[in-house]
């Protein structure tokens, strides 16, 4: 997100100014020309907050050198200037680009921030300290403006959305909504314990697909180097002087042929589906689809459909506060899921039907299609008693229990089967080069040799 402040004049000659935060440039300057459509404004200036590199001296100090953003760089030479420093350079900084800190940095942050709420310390207090010990630059620079803002009185909530590229759009909102509601503390502890569920479910995903996806993938380009380019070389290098081949380095010399006919075809089919599949899961609709795919996958599937709903469950326990209420935080519970098709199933189905007819917390998540018979249950029996909070909270560590021990479980039987793959493989290809070893010229008198001889000789 950046920054955008404008400059306007009224139809009366009164002027006024503004700033929002966008994604882009380009969107704020079409948001600001249509709140200019509808308010008869002219608009005389649209500027960005950008950084700017400054170099100062006070009195006979050694000059500091510094960044700073601002909207320009007259706004930063005044601020030096109120501050008593000499003006020695100010220049926009060339490349302003800002990577996300580690999700290891983040986690920390919010747990950290949680404990020391516990000890009812000021969040200003909590914020310097961690400013002060934060070692990531980003994260450094984005407390000290969260600081800097929550100083002036703005509002927490668009103050941490302000930086949702930071610390991404469910964290910003969580801890932005932590500032305005009663319990701080609960709400820090409940996004560190999301985002650490979910930095270890990513973890365990990669193990369990991306990471043997990849182990097969270089398996299988060597396999087509050795097949395609080195055993060639010396099989026919037999077939040449007419040696008869046996069977498996005959069938091994086929392959490299039609390797070598189709590579790039074989290639290409490797490649393109799965950057296809990555395009496609940044659509709408696209998203949507991978989203159910990844709830139907064969063994990973379950698993994945449970953590889901025990995202969704642990997030609803924070924010609920009753059945009076439950309508916004089962569409941030949903949200924070990731899940694109679990989140419109919710928004779409579940959300409406309570809002338009009426219908039951139960009966709503049942139509959505996107709870297991188990989670409906036991979310029935907690509308029932009027314990639908604790309840959740029993769902998402339920959840949290059985999709981690059985992760850890998939994880280690994928993990010997690819060591077995890799094992046959080897077994394979040392039995070719062993075969061909074993080729000899043909025995004298036959005209296999003599044609032998004929070329070699």
């Amino acid at each position: 997100m950046i920054e955008v402040k404008f400059t306007a004049e009224k139809p009366d000659g009164q002027a006024i100014s503004g700033s929002l935060s966008v994604s882009s440039f380009g969107e704020g300057k079409k948001k600001i020309q249509r709140l200019a459509e509808k308010n008869q404004l002219k608009v005389k200036a649209i500027e960005r907050k950008v950084t700017y590199l400054y170099k100062a001296k006070k009195g006979t100090d050694k000059p500091i050198r510094g960044e700073q953003k601002a909207y320009s760089k007259k706004e930063v030479e005044d601020a030096l200037s109120r501050l008593g420093y000499k003006v020695l350079s100010v220049n926009r900084k060339l490349f302003d680009i800002q990577r996300k800190p580690p999700m290891a940095d983040i986690v920390t942050f919010v747990k950290i921030s949680a404990e020391l709420l516990e000890q009812r310390l000021a969040y200003g207090e909590i914020l310097s300290l961690l400013i002060n010990d934060t070692q990531n630059k980003t994260l450094k620079d984005t407390l000290k403006e969260i600081n800097n803002d929550l100083k002036k009185g703005a509002d927490s909530e668009v103050t941490f959305l302000k930086y949702q590229n930071v610390f991404g759009k469910f964290t910003a909102y969580m801890l932005g909504l932590a500032s305005k509601s009663g319990n701080m503390s609960e709400i820090y502890k409940a996004t560190a314990k999301f985002l650490e569920r979910r930095q270890e479910f990513k973890k365990s995903l990669r193990s369990a697909l991306i990471t043997p996806a990849v182990t097969v993938f270089v398996l299988f380009l060597t396999i087509v180097f050795y097949v395609g380019y080195i055993f060639p070389e010396t099989a026919k290098l037999f077939v040449k002087f007419g040696i008869e081949l046996p069977p498996m380095t005959a069938f091994t010399l086929d392959m490299s042929d039609f390797l070598v006919q189709y590579i790039w075809l074989i290639l290409a089919l490797s490649v393109i589906p799965p950057v296809v599949l990555w395009q496609l899961s940044k659509s709408k609709k696209g998203g949507l689809i991978m989203g159910q795919m990844m709830m139907k996958l064969p063994v990973l599937g379950p698993l994945v459909h449970k953590t889901l709903i025990e995202v969704f469950c642990r997030v609803f326990y924070t924010l609920y506060s009753g059945s009076a209420e439950s309508i916004e935080p089962i569409r941030i519970a949903s949200e924070a899921t990731g899940n694109k098709y679990f989140e419109d199933r919710i928004k779409n189905v579940a959300i409406p039907l309570m809002l338009k007819k009426g219908t039951g917390l139960t009966d709503a998540f049942t139509a959505s299609g996107v709870f297991t018979e188990t989670a409906l249950s036991r979310l029935h029996s907690g509308e029932e008693t009027g314990t639908v909070k604790n309840t959740s909270l029993q769902l998402a560590n339920y959840y949290e229990s059985e999709t981690v021990y059985r992760l850890k479980n998939l994880i280690e039987v994928i993990q010997v089967s690819i060591a077995m793959i890799i094992m046959v493989v080897m077994i394979m290809l040392t039995l070719v080069s062993a075969e061909t070893a074993t080729v000899r010229p043909p025995t004298p008198g036959t005209s296999n040799q003599i044609y032998f001889e004929q070329n070699v000789g």
